[in-house]
């Protein structure tokens, strides 16, 4: 639960990490719902840490919320046709930096364990137009196995995140991001290290965790973690900067400093008597994953386990219709043409489909639902199918049924199917009748 600035209503730290997970996931969905409510502040934020006028005005100014203590993308070093995952992805900022970077060949792609963050980054995509595969912003726990496949990332940056992570998951962090990156895969990584052990009182004051202070670790404890995963060449740089530069102008914030206007920030000030630079430094963090001494490894070919992760979750669940039901509509129309089939497949297109389908792929549907509503927002019946319509056909029918239900009225007039068995079932039935299957 969170008070209306964002902050949690409890200073309690909670015991268990799910707990701390949990208050950290909350509080930042509520900052995201404020995303642009004081966008002075997120500007003097992001340009004291690093980023440039130029940099701000490329993207979204919703994509940056003062959240950040430096700027990756800037010394990555990223080209073109790379892969760049970044963890906490936060509005989208440093995802938007980089996809110029890596270009139309290249894959940026964000992971956030909040939902709301994540429904943010996606707005802000589209004022870009920039869409998946190119660019996405997944769910995923950041202190859990990340939804990316083995050996298919190049660079890996995150940006005053992991300190907000469980002691365990600060920890075991690095073995996911040694596990996706390729061999000879980068680190880059900005982060808040503690320069002394923090007070007992701080590290239980849980606005001081959420606000990414209280759980920042020693430098050596940093290092170590890095380390026992793999990783060499590591490197740390203390970029000196200000971190008063989150409270000047009397930005204090929260529930707890008596602040929960809509536009108080979310790093709160911690109660302690002396400058907080003598106690915290921003750092950059720089680590490669050695190449293999094995031999080559396999590179993926594609980054996501799941490529429908990278978009929204169907919330409908449309109805089935049977062979026999669709072969109905087909042989016996009855006057106007009512309905339309709909074949999701892709790459596995060829062997025959319903005679009269049009195509229109799973991995690019939810982009082009726009297209698919103007063609058909008058069809009564629009009937999905894929190979056995288990997955990609449910999933593109539900997907259109939620842009339905999203149009009111304009949308009443067309429904979503499912061809039950989808073209496997088909073909098994009616393999041999021409009026029914067309042959590639």
């Amino acid at each position: 639960m969170s008070c209306c600035s964002g902050q949690p209503c409890t200073n309690v730290m909670p015991t268990s990490d799910d707990g701390i997970v949990k208050a950290v996931t909350d509080t930042y969905g509520a900052h995201a719902k404020k995303a642009g409510n004081d966008p002075e502040y997120a500007k003097a934020v992001a340009a004291a840490f690093g980023y440039s006028a130029e940099e701000l005005l490329s993207i979204p100014a919703e994509s940056h919320m003062g959240l950040s203590c430096g700027n990756p993308t800037a010394t990555a070093s990223l080209k073109e046709g790379e892969r760049v995952v970044d963890l906490g992805s936060g509005g989208g900022i440093d995802i938007f930096l980089a996809a110029p970077k890596v270009g139309p060949t290249g894959q940026a792609i964000g992971l956030d364990g909040s939902q709301d963050m994540i429904d943010l980054a996606r707005r802000n995509a589209a004022k870009k137009n920039l869409k998946p595969p190119h660019v996405s912003f997944v769910l995923a726990n950041l202190e859990k196995e990340f939804p990316i496949e083995s050996n298919a990332i190049d660079c890996i940056i995150s940006n005053c995140v992991i300190n907000l992570l469980p002691d365990a998951g600060k920890r075991t962090v690095f073995n996911e991001i040694y596990r996706v990156l390729k061999p000879g895969g980068r680190v880059v990584i900005d982060d808040l290290v503690a320069r002394k052990p923090l007070p007992e009182k701080l590290k239980q004051d849980l606005n001081a965790y959420i606000s990414c202070i209280s759980g920042s670790i020693l430098e050596e404890e940093y290092k170590r973690n890095l380390l026992d995963s793999g990783f060499k060449d590591v490197l740390f740089v203390d970029k000196k900067s200000d971190l008063n530069a989150y409270w000047e102008g009397g930005k204090a914030g929260g529930c707890c400093a008596g602040d929960t206007s809509d536009s108080a920030p979310l790093v709160q000030k911690p109660d302690i008597a002396s400058d907080i630079n003598d106690w915290l430094g921003s750092y950059q963090i720089y680590a490669i994953k050695p190449k293999n001494e094995q031999g080559e490894v396999t590179i993926p070919p594609t980054a996501l386990k799941r490529w429908w992760d990278a978009y929204p979750t169907v919330k409908s669940t449309p109805p089935s219709l049977t062979n026999d039901e669709v072969v109905d509509m087909i042989r016996n129309p009855g006057g106007e043409k009512d309905f339309v089939v709909i074949d999701v497949r892709r790459n596995d297109h060829a062997g025959g489909h319903v005679r009269g389908s049009e195509q229109w792929p799973a991995q690019t549907l939810y982009d082009d639902l726009p297209g698919l509503f103007n063609k058909h927002k008058d069809t009564k019946k629009v009937i999905f199918y894929c190979q056995s319509s288990n997955g990609r056909g449910p999933r593109s029918a539900g997907w259109y049924q939620d842009f339905l239900d999203g149009q009111g009225e304009e949308g009443s007039g067309s429904k979503a199917y499912v061809l039950q068995g989808g073209i496997k079932g088909w073909l098994e039935k009616f393999g041999g009748q021409e009026d029914l299957v067309d042959k590639d």
